[in-house]
């Protein structure tokens, strides 16, 4: 630990910013402008939701930057591209719920048959029949973190069994290795993973092959963890359906087939999108703040040299 000589600048992209870090011990806050050059003498940044500004752009602008603190967990458009004098610490637990919620949400929605429902709605046609279901499904998730925990409790809660992996096995938690002997004895694969070199193209050819037939994939990770092109040969097939939150490329151009897929539920990356979003960023964000300004080291740290 160590403390700052002076109140530090903080700078945040939003009047929520603003009110929420006001009265914060230490601390000056200063709505910026992205239109506009940025106050210099600035120590940290809170950049806007889903920014994706280059890096580059911030760092040449602010030379006593100390801390980002970013207002989402993904923090792939950062590691990496900042000095490492530079602290990087993430919004983890802020969007947990709403992106379970998500999952959740697609997977109750392709085994009840919601869309095609809504199709016979409109069609005017009533007609019954009966559906699969969520109860007594095997369900693996992929990432063990705050996100994995809240989709466990989530579909726990609907009688469906869960299977969570994570980077390494502990108490009740299979490690990454395993998955491949893992997938052909779960109904679904829901994706929950930080995008990094590791899982990058994780769920390839062969991955998918794995699963068994008639399992949904469910993606609340990011595009790139998934291989686009064996994902459509597999909807094409009929032998497995998806839900998309997040897609490669993305956005998806207007030509691309996984619009027109079969067995696939595709939402334009709103899963964390949800009502008073910001509010819960900031629940989050301001502590973190705070803790740097006091000279501690932010939880949610994910880079740099403190």
């Amino acid at each position: 630990m160590r403390g700052w000589a002076t109140v530090i600048t903080v700078l945040v992209p939003d009047e929520q910013g603003v009110a929420a870090l006001a009265g914060v011990d230490g601390v000056t806050v200063v709505r910026y402008d992205p239109a506009v050059p940025l106050p210099t003498d600035a120590d940290v940044l809170v950049p806007s939701f889903l920014d994706t500004t280059d890096p580059a752009v911030f760092v040449d602008q602010l030379p006593g930057l100390r801390l980002i603190q970013l207002q989402t967990t993904g923090a792939e458009n950062w590691i990496g591209r900042i000095p490492d004098h530079v602290l990087l610490s993430t919004a983890r637990g802020a969007h947990g719920g709403s992106t379970a919620e998500w999952a959740l949400g697609v997977l109750i929605a392709v085994y009840r048959e919601l869309i095609p429902f809504e199709r016979s709605r409109l069609a005017r046609d009533w007609t019954r029949r009966p559906t699969d279901t969520l109860q007594d499904k095997r369900v693996l998730v992929l990432g063990a973190g705050d996100l994995g925990q809240r989709m466990r409790r989530r579909l726990e809660a609907c009688d469906a069994t869960v299977t969570l992996v994570g980077t390494r096995a502990r108490d009740e938690v299979r490690g990454i290795d395993e998955v491949p002997d893992l997938l052909a004895e779960h109904d679904a694969v829901v994706l929950m993973v930080p995008l990094t070199e590791r899982t990058t193209g994780l769920v390839d050819a062969e991955f998918l092959a794995r699963m068994r037939d008639g399992a949904v994939l469910v993606n609340a990770a990011r595009g790139k963890v998934v291989d686009t092109d064996a994902l459509v040969a597999e909807l094409t097939a009929g032998r497995l359906r998806a839900a998309l939150d997040v897609t490669d490329p993305e956005p998806l151009p207007v030509d691309h087939p996984l619009w027109s897929a079969p067995g696939l539920v595709l939402t334009p990356h709103v899963a964390g999108s949800v009502h008073d979003y910001l509010r819960r960023a900031y629940r989050v964000v301001v502590p973190e703040v705070a803790k740097f300004a006091a000279g501690a080291v932010p939880d949610n740290l994910v880079h740099g040299e403190y």
